[in-house]
């Protein structure tokens, strides 16, 4: 069999695709520039369809430009994005976070209408925005009570998007500490098997108790009663503690940490019992008034991965009744290995198992739309995956819809409606699970996997979420809300 001759073509083809991707690359460094600008010098942020663009490398950036075609229908141009960061730049703008993907999408369709002039065209979309004061005088400190999965994320999380201007970490506080306490909780905090390495800097000082990451002096603090540590003694004065321990649900457990000296406000990483506000930040937010009350939760993971699909529903199609159904990650909650566990199933190997058990997520969800109560249903079958969970909404509904209706419904939601920072619409067939670590939003619609029965009325949606990661950001968002130290945003 003869060699395939050389064809010139294939050649200039194959030069031309090498050098567009060059050409790309080279933009999505100049835009790298411009992000760490307009982030350290001006605290504007920008993010793409939700998702973080800080210390994020150029290819990341090409391709998230890229996979925008399953969002939107259409891949967007970092060179537009390029141009519309350079022309951010020059805007009196106060602190923000601004979704250049939507700038670009919405510039891509209006350009011609600016006659191509990207500062005419920032000016009507950010005219709420320019010129504005500060919403907020000075940041917050945080102190974090309980330091396990999400305790720790919380704290990389904090260290990284806020660079100390609005949530500012402060300390940490465990049951005891030791300098060999210290050194292994810098190495927890330095490396994690699931989400990767830190994005920073983590040096310990086990003989003084401090961990410092990216310039910011982190405590560590011994105790177990919260009304007895005097954070003032640090330094640290009317914060916001985040209990990420779960021993304390109520709202009479959960004051006891505002006894302490320096501390106001009071967020449980968990759901609340009794009288307190459960937020699913997104939806129920805004009920209450942030200065009537010190003790709030921020519900469960699923509850915030549930919630906002669910809101979405009863609010234009009703609710007769449905069963939730959670696919969910194994926890620390359960056993590597069959050992005595005081609840059914739970004992059993967690790598090795499925394993059936129970969730309030259903009556959590009624706490936040309380049209809901005493119409769901919920079971949780925990599965041999370390993170990233499903959720399963199986509804009845009180008006008919179609399948086009319910996707268009819930895509609209995602990228111009009321969630956009809670739901990701997801196109692609070849989603699973793994593909959603380190997901921002609390949940990811799979829209391919919809069904609808044939008269309309029973529906069954799917939906992914990165129980740790997605949760650990509905919580940022909600403890920047309580300490009244948000930005501007455009989304």
């Amino acid at each position: 069999m003869e060699d395939k001759k050389f064809n010139s073509k294939d050649s200039a083809v194959f030069e031309h695709s090498l050098n567009k991707w060059m050409e790309d690359e080279k933009a999505g460094f100049d835009f790298i520039n411009l992000v760490g600008k307009l982030f350290y010098e001006k605290n504007v942020e920008l993010i793409l369809f939700r998702n973080q663009l800080i210390d994020r490398t150029a290819s990341v950036i090409l391709y998230k430009h890229s996979y925008a075609v399953t969002v939107i229908g259409e891949k967007l141009k970092i060179q537009d994005s390029l141009i519309l960061a350079k022309a951010i730049n020059t805007l009196d703008l106060p602190p923000s976070k601004l979704d250049i993907g939507k700038l670009n999408m919405e510039w891509t369709n209006e350009r011609e209408k600016y006659k191509n002039d990207p500062v005419a065209f920032l000016e009507v979309r950010l005219k709420d925005i320019i010129g504005k004061g500060p919403k907020y005088d000075k940041p917050v400190d945080v102190v974090l009570f309980g330091f396990g999965r999400i305790g720790r994320l919380l704290l990389r999380e904090l260290i990284i998007q806020g660079n100390g201007t609005q949530l500012r970490p402060r300390a940490i506080v465990t049951r005891k500490v030791t300098p060999e306490d210290v050194t292994k909780r810098a190495s927890l905090i330095r490396h994690d098997s699931i989400h990767g390495p830190f994005r920073g800097n983590v040096t310990e000082d086990p003989e003084n108790f401090e961990i410092f990451l990216n310039g910011h002096t982190i405590k560590m603090i011994e105790g177990s009663n919260p009304e007895d540590i005097d954070y003032e003694a640090y330094g640290i004065k009317d914060a916001l503690i985040i209990d990420n321990t779960g021993v304390f649900r109520d709202k009479d457990a959960l004051s006891r940490h505002l006894k302490a000296k320096g501390i106001s406000k009071v967020l449980l990483t968990a759901p609340g019992k009794g009288e307190m506000p459960n937020i699913v930040y997104g939806v129920n937010h805004l009920d209450f008034n942030i200065d009537d009350h010190d003790v709030w939760s921020a519900a469960s993971c699923t509850t915030n991965a549930i919630v906002p699909a669910l809101a979405a529903i009863e609010n234009t199609l009703g609710i007769e009744k449905g069963h939730i159904e959670t696919i969910h990650s194994y926890t620390n909650d359960q056993n590597l290995l069959d050992n005595y566990h005081k609840k059914p199933r739970r004992g059993r190997a967690a790598p090795l198992n499925m394993v059936i058990t129970s969730t309030g997520a259903g009556s959590a969800a009624a706490k936040v739309i309380p049209n809901l109560k005493g119409k769901l249903t919920a079971n949780a079958i925990r599965v041999p995956t370390p993170n990233v969970s499903l959720a399963i909404l199986s509804l009845s509904l009180k008006k008919a819809t179609t399948r086009e209706e319910i996707i268009e419904l819930l895509r609209f939601e995602a990228l111009r409606g009321k969630f956009v920072e809670q739901i990701r619409f997801s196109a692609s067939n070849e989603s699973v699970s793994s593909d959603f670590i380190g997901d921002p939003v609390a949940s990811i619609f799979d829209s391919p996997s919809t069904l609808v029965s044939a008269d309309g009325k029973n529906v069954q949606l799917y939906m992914w979420y990165d129980n740790e990661f997605g949760y650990t950001m509905q919580v940022i968002r909600l403890a920047r809300h309580i300490a009244n130290v948000k930005r501007y945003t455009y989304y």
